[in-house]
């Protein structure tokens, strides 16, 4: 399964305030592309707030967020800037591919209806198509 993981980052226009909206699947393998941004944001400006904001993930790795806390409360940060605030929702969403899918009922497909119209349109689509050449 593909673990993408995307981050918007908002700035505030007075520079006391970033937040990063995580989209997608925080891992514990891909966390590690967050943490330059949260170290990033952190030095923009002495005393800035930075937010990780991930209620809008699809999928959060408890593992991941611990280990996130642990990387930002163990680098060197500018002084006097605030601690990252991690926004998480109460559960942590975890991949449910299998159910979305299985939910899903889409527009009905032509093999689905029954009668001898609906058999030769279905046969005339499976049909190879001819090639002009061939006389």
């Amino acid at each position: 399964m593909h673990h993408k993981l995307t981050v918007l980052v908002q700035v505030d226009l007075d520079g006391r305030h970033v937040r990063l909206v995580v989209t997608g699947c925080l891992t514990e393998v891909n966390h590690r592309a967050l943490s330059p941004l949260v170290r990033r944001a952190r030095t923009l400006v002495p005393g800035i707030a930075v937010v990780v904001d991930a209620t809008a993930a699809l999928h959060v790795e408890a593992s991941a967020v611990d280990m996130m806390r642990w990387s930002t409360e163990h680098e060197d940060a500018v002084p006097d800037t605030p601690p990252v605030e991690f926004v998480l929702p109460e559960e942590l969403p975890a991949h449910d591919v299998v159910t979305r899918l299985a939910a899903w009922t889409g527009p009905r497909r032509h093999a689905e209806r029954t009668g001898p119209a609906a058999q030769a349109a279905l046969a005339r689509r499976r049909a190879p198509a001819r090639s002009r050449l061939a006389g």
